[in-house]
């Protein structure tokens, strides 16, 4: 298998005892060797073949702005330049369409972002476990904190922030690109249920995470 993957025979040996857990790359490598999707090597019997129209190997454009508006957002005020607006989940999956007329007061707060991002940028605060897996480079606990850019392009791999179909509230996770184009969405916790989901033609790419933090007691 190392041969056919590419992969280190050692690290093939540490996932199949369970010490860690594949990554992104490394599925996408097995998936390849085999000629087989992604989703099959979690139990997936078929492949849907539902697709995205958003084409998002492609930057995705800066969201529009009013310049005649008196509240168009164009980034954060003087005082304060170099952070960036906590925001709700809600406010995210809306984030292209609300930015005409977000203000200054109406982030929970603002944030310092040694990160280097856009003009468009936002915070939000991890609710839940779907995206916590210690055992792996990228892990994500509940009450940390990400950076999002709307202006970045999401690559296979990249964390993504998305909303689904009508739902106006977003969701986190990773976004896994198959060679013809299908795109799906998966959580990095291993235990999480219906782990890998189809992203439907409606959904929309809200930002691509660039860092994070995590808040001490």
């Amino acid at each position: 298998m190392a041969n056919k993957t590419g992969i280190g025979q050692t690290t093939i040996g540490r996932i199949r005892r369970g010490e860690v857990n594949a990554t992104a790359e490394n599925l996408r490598a097995i998936a390849d060797a085999f000629d087989v999707p992604v989703g099959y090597l979690y139990g997936e019997e078929t492949v849907h073949g539902i697709r995205v129209d958003m084409d998002i190997r492609q930057p995705s454009p800066a969201p529009k702005r009013t310049m005649g508006t008196t509240r168009g957002y164009f980034g954060p005020p003087p005082d304060k330049i170099g952070q960036l607006p906590l925001i709700s989940w809600v406010q995210a999956g809306n984030w292209t369409e609300a930015i005409d007329n977000f203000a200054p007061g109406d982030a929970e707060e603002w944030i310092p972002c040694p990160f280097k991002h856009s003009q468009h940028a936002f915070v939000l605060k991890v609710v839940g476990k779907s995206m916590y897996n210690p055992g792996n480079d990228k892990s994500f606990n509940d009450g940390d904190y990400i950076a999002v850019d709307p202006c970045r392009e999401a690559r296979n791999g990249s964390m993504v922030v998305v909303r689904l179909d009508d739902d106006h509230t977003a969701t986190f996770k990773q976004l896994l690109v198959e060679p013809n184009g299908e795109r799906m969405l998966m959580a990095l916790n291993p235990s999480w249920p219906n782990r890998i989901i189809h992203i439907h033609a409606s959904a929309t790419i809200c930002g691509v995470v660039i860092g994070k933090w995590t808040a001490e007691d």
